[in-house]
């Protein structure tokens, strides 16, 4: 097992009704909140309403129309703006993992002097940020339990991710209640996105039983609830046990003394984000099959055959390699029986493929003799064409 350093500081509040603690979740930060939002739905559900009657002995300023890709030059940029003119005390994020991403990003650039995306981009160190309160009301992205977050900026064609310990929310506020209106095409890309996330960590050289074990539960957990949720939306405990598996998916608990993976598979999507702005879960449904595919061999084997018979389930009896691509082909009918697209040009991707294979390798460190299986750039052209 390796060393390690942990912590995750954001305070949980989690089920029906949280949401009354969000006046004590915000006072001891200040007076002066941003409240931050995304395409409107919280007024669909009377949440933004319910949230501006507990705001009212606040002063608000608010920031809607954060996209599901935030996007650097219009809503980072406004943001910061809007802290630093109007001197904004704390942050409220209402929404899912792109409103969290941007607040993120916004509380980060609200403290610094220079261009904001110099920290995004590591070229200065993020050393401060304004507090930050979440509402959340998708479970994806388990934004709401870590320090990182991922901002676009179309004008270069850039999906980047970013992070610090200034980047935890303070408080998250978790009511399942406000994720049954959720669709099924989010709640699938959703728990997708949940799966890939825990599949990064899964796939490293050293692990330990206990994460390998956690990382099986909660990929069960993920696949289980997102089926339930779509059969029926205000499934209450399944939608409880899908944000909180959401939640625990990406704040690093699941690989804690584990070696690096790459997170390739992100690596990849974010340029297919980058480029032609497709739902972020959808994309590494699609990728994520194509890629085990590519990099099973005898070293990677191991792996997959853990892979199959703990997580998926596959009969142990088999020979190593009927249990490696077993196990990917349930993978592979999972996405499809919760109707992830199944390919590339289904989400509109025909083209670029040997420029966003170049921008991949050049800009997300796929190569790193640290990742599971390094790639080249023909690697990685290869997996996209694989997923054509």
């Amino acid at each position: 097992m390796n060393n390690f350093s942990y912590a995750t500081p954001t305070r949980l509040i989690f089920g029906k009704d949280s949401i009354d603690k969000l006046v004590e979740s915000l006072k001891p930060y200040g007076n002066r909140v941003l409240f931050a939002y995304g395409g409107g739905s919280i007024k669909k559900i009377g949440l933004y309403q319910k949230v501006m009657e507990l705001l009212s002995d606040f002063k608000v300023f608010e920031l809607p129309g954060i996209e599901p890709n935030p996007e650097y030059s219009t809503s980072v940029c406004d943001g910061v703006r809007i802290c630093k003119e109007n001197k904004i005390d704390v942050i409220l994020a209402v929404g899912g993992g792109s409103v969290l991403d941007c607040c993120k990003a916004i509380a980060c650039g609200s403290k610094y002097d220079g261009e904001c995306w110099d920290l995004i981009t590591r070229k200065a160190k993020i050393v401060d940020a304004l507090p930050i309160v979440d509402i959340l009301t998708l479970a994806a992205t388990g934004s709401e339990y870590d320090a990182g977050g991922v901002i676009s900026r179309r004008s270069t064609n850039d999906k980047i991710g970013f992070g610090s310990v200034h980047c935890f929310p303070k408080v998250s506020i978790l009511d399942p209640v406000y994720t049954f209106s959720v669709s099924p095409k989010q709640t699938s890309a959703g728990g997708s996105d949940a799966i890939s996330h825990v599949l990064e960590q899964y796939f490293a050289h050293e692990t330990t039983m206990l994460t390998d074990l956690m990382c099986a539960a909660t990929i069960k957990s993920l696949m289980a609830n997102t089926k339930k949720a779509l059969v029926n939306s205000n499934d209450y405990e399944a939608r409880a046990e899908l944000m909180l598996a959401c939640s625990l998916a990406c704040n690093d608990i699941l690989s804690l003394g584990n070696s690096s993976s790459g997170w390739p598979c992100h690596a990849i999507e974010h340029a297919l984000s980058g480029y032609f702005n497709i739902t972020h879960g959808e994309g590494l449904a699609i990728i994520t099959p194509h890629w085990m595919r590519y990099i099973l061999n005898d070293k990677t084997l191991h792996r997959f055959v853990r892979f199959g018979i703990d997580v998926m389930d596959v009969n142990p009896n088999l020979s190593d390699y009927e249990i490696a691509n077993e196990g990917i082909n349930r993978l592979e009918k999972f996405f499809s029986d919760i109707n992830i697209p199944k390919n590339l040009r289904s989400v509109g991707i025909d083209s670029k493929l040997e420029e966003m294979a170049h921008h991949i390798y050049i800009n997300e460190h796929v190569s790193n003799p640290n990742c599971f299986y390094p790639l080249n750039e023909e690697d990685v052209l290869n997996i996209l064409k694989l997923s054509m």
